[in-house]
């Protein structure tokens, strides 16, 4: 014997809750996203300051990054004095 099923929509109240399904993939949402990549950007400035703060006394970095800043590069130029100069 075949059985048939008959697909009818569901009774929905008026009265009842409106749900949608939200915009997702898998289970990343725009908003989960958005705080991900705001707190990474957070925690990889943050890495990249301590980098270039503990790199600093190192002069190939502080000649080939941080003297090419753009306004603030002029505070690690180091003259060396004339009275020290050997020559």
């Amino acid at each position: 014997m075949l059985t048939q099923k008959i697909f009818t929509s569901q009774y929905r109240s008026p009265y009842g809750p409106k749900l949608k399904n939200g915009l997702h993939f898998g289970p990343w949402t725009p908003k989960l996203v958005t705080r991900l990549g705001v707190t990474t950007g957070a925690f990889g400035g943050v890495a990249l300051f301590a980098a270039i703060f503990f790199a600093e006394g190192v002069p190939r970095v502080r000649t080939d990054i941080l003297q090419k800043i753009p306004v603030f590069g002029s505070y690690w130029i180091r003259e060396i004095p004339a009275s020290d100069n050997p020559f």
